[in-house]
């Protein structure tokens, strides 16, 4: 049995178990979120109670060692981690992985078998890079990087190239399913204002310590894409990878109207989705026997469904290949991928630089990016 005490005058969380006790500091708050962020409900301001924000209606959202949560309890979640999330981050302790409560296995999207190895890497130190990462990048990469799981001997961060610039200083990115933050971390890198969110507990936690051990500026928060907690323009960009693939479209039409929302007038949405007639992609949907996806299936859209979609909804729609033959390849990550994907990589990314020329190859891409904007009138 799992109990969980707070005490306010050490500033502390402490976690016990029956055979260890583990203390997880509680940080009080940066102002900037207090700054920045409103209810994901209603958007109305917050404010600092205790251990939580709370809007000008009631709402309350807990906040973990400094880190706001601001799912919201009452929805469907999109995806399984975000219930752990929530349970840990309202201080329900009982269901707790008490092998490592520092790093909140139980929000974490891995297995059993990959829970058991991070906590064996995590207690040894014998890593390089945040062992997190090293377990959750099938889950941001894709399947072909599923032998770097675990893999002890990674020395950096495998963060990709991002194809965006921004044209002034202090110009604002949101990276929505940051996950262990590489695209955010990729964005930051190249000058953006950065903010990640994510539905999983454990995962933005290492998204945070990551940044602060490369010294970036970086702010995290647990949050739905459906639910932005911010308020309306405040974004140039909003950036998101190998996330609103996985949502109903009804889930995902709700996201990209929050997008649209929190953009500028003149700003920029860059998401990534997968295409329905890519040639893995029919191959992947033909397996399945063409029935409806469920729960964090990937969704199949066709072009012309999403141009619509994100021209309605957001503005100006233009669709780029991403990759072929799969989804995830990045050709920064060339020298990560092994010896036998290396011919596809490079047959993908060949074809992604024709499609700039050869329009219709981009109808065979399994992987694209909406880039949509928003008019400057909206």
């Amino acid at each position: 049995m799992l109990v969980h005490t707070q005490t306010q005058r050490r500033g502390m969380l402490d976690v016990m178990t029956r055979n260890e006790k583990v203390e997880i500091r509680v940080n009080s708050i940066d102002p900037w979120y207090l700054e920045n962020l409103v209810c994901p409900i209603d958007q109305t301001e917050l404010r600092v109670d205790g251990h939580h924000l709370v809007s000008k209606r009631g709402r309350r959202y807990p906040v973990v060692e400094g880190l706001p949560v601001l799912l919201v309890p009452n929805e469907v979640q999109t995806i399984g981690v975000a219930h752990a999330s929530i349970e840990r981050a309202q201080g329900r302790f009982d269901g707790i992985d008490g092998r490592a409560p520092e790093l909140y296995l139980e929000s974490l999207g891995i297995g059993e078998k990959e829970k058991v190895q991070l906590v064996s890497i995590h207690k040894s130190g014998i890593t390089a890079i945040d062992p997190v990462a090293i377990m959750l990048i099938r889950a941001t990469g894709g399947n072909a990087y599923k032998h770097l799981i675990g893999d002890c001997s990674l020395t950096e961060y495998p963060i990709p190239s991002i194809t965006l610039t921004p044209l002034e200083a202090g110009h604002t990115l949101l990276d929505i399913g940051c996950n262990w933050g590489r695209w955010s971390i990729a964005a930051a890198r190249k000058g953006f204002s950065v903010v990640g969110i994510d539905p999983s507990l454990g995962a933005v936690m290492a998204a945070r310590r990551i940044a602060k051990e490369l010294n970036l500026d970086i702010k995290y928060l647990v949050a739905d894409g459906r639910f932005l907690p911010f308020r309306e323009r405040q974004f140039k960009v909003a950036y998101s990878y190998s996330v609103l693939q996985h949502l109903s479209k009804d889930d995902a039409r709700k996201t990209i109207s929050q997008i649209s929302r929190v953009l500028e007038p003149g700003g920029l949405a860059k998401i990534q989705m997968a295409n329905r007639w890519g040639l893995r992609s029919l191959q992947h949907q033909a397996r399945r026997k063409f029935r409806e996806p469920r729960d964090f299936e990937v969704r199949y859209w066709t072009i012309a469904e999403l141009k619509s979609t994100f021209s309605e909804i957001i503005g100006t729609t233009q669709i780029s290949a991403d990759c072929y033959f799969g989804l995830g390849w990045q050709w920064s990550d060339f020298r990560l991928v092994l010896q036998k994907h290396k011919s596809v990589l490079l047959a993908s990314e060949a074809l992604r630089r024709l499609s700039d020329i050869v329009w219709p190859i981009r109808m065979f891409a399994d992987s694209v990016f909406c880039i949509a904007t928003k008019p400057r009138s909206g």
